[in-house]
């Protein structure tokens, strides 16, 4: 399964490259996240996301290499989606919902929300 979805990731990928004025708006975004309780490392995560934005709104997604502390590495998928839209010229409001799983750990998710004001 995992074979098949690097395989298309590679595939739209390529697509998105070989002609640009048909990927208006797709991107790729490599990701690395790492995490720590007070100073104990507890592992990491590489994220390979394509993804597509349009008027303040995005969806991603793609292969994730997890990495934890002590544990074995595994592939596994990750997605997330958000949303933002200006309130004013200087304040903004944004929020992102997220996912991921794994073979070996039930499937994780994840929800942000806030605000940007720009001075």
């Amino acid at each position: 399964m995992f074979k098949l979805l690097i395989a298309s990731g590679v595939a739209v990928s390529a697509a998105a490259l070989a002609s640009p004025a048909q990927a208006e708006g797709f991107y790729l975004n490599p990701e690395f996240n790492a995490g720590w309780s007070g100073s104990d490392f507890t592992g990491s995560v590489l994220e390979g996301h394509i993804g597509w934005e349009k008027d303040g709104f995005y969806i991603q997604g793609g292969p994730a290499y997890a990495q934890p502390d002590g544990g074995e590495a595994e592939l596994g998928f990750s997605g997330k989606m958000g949303i933002g839209a200006d309130v004013s010229e200087s304040f903004g409001i944004y929020g992102e919902v997220s996912a991921a799983k794994f073979d070996d750990v039930d499937a994780g998710y994840g929800l942000k929300v806030g605000g940007k004001y720009k001075f």
